[in-house]
């Protein structure tokens, strides 16, 4: 098993920036697919962004493509979500998450393991 603990929850203006932070803790970090996942009041989960294994391969949603990168430092058993050009959209709860298997593309339902979630609020 792995535990994930997320940092960088915060309040800033829209067109502003955050990163967040996801360590984590037990079994060998690099064995597990990595996501970011945020739930909006009212609405479901959604992936916003996955990272494979070695960090070569990234996936992202429509709605954050080309604002949000995802990256990853296995030595330091770590997962980022850099977001910037922030909209109050963007507003949520975010989660980091890990699953066993290696396929980027999946629903939430699909992670193993999850954090507890860091609090995004974008001002307009």
């Amino acid at each position: 098993q792995v535990q994930l603990v997320e940092s960088g929850r915060g309040l800033v203006q829209a067109g502003g920036s955050l990163r967040l932070s996801c360590a984590a803790f037990g079994r060998t970090f690099i064995t597990y697919t990595m996501g970011w996942i945020r739930q909006a009041p009212g609405n479901e989960r959604e992936v916003v962004a996955a990272i494979s294994r070695s960090g070569g391969i990234t996936n992202y949603a429509d709605s954050v493509k080309g604002r949000f990168t995802i990256s990853r430092d296995n030595a330091k058993s770590t997962v980022y979500l850099q977001m910037n050009s922030l909209k109050p959209e963007d507003t949520a709860v975010y989660y980091c998450a890990a699953r066993d298997g290696s396929i980027l593309n999946v629903s939430p339902r699909r992670y193993d393991y999850w954090g507890q979630g860091t609090q995004v609020t974008v001002a307009s």
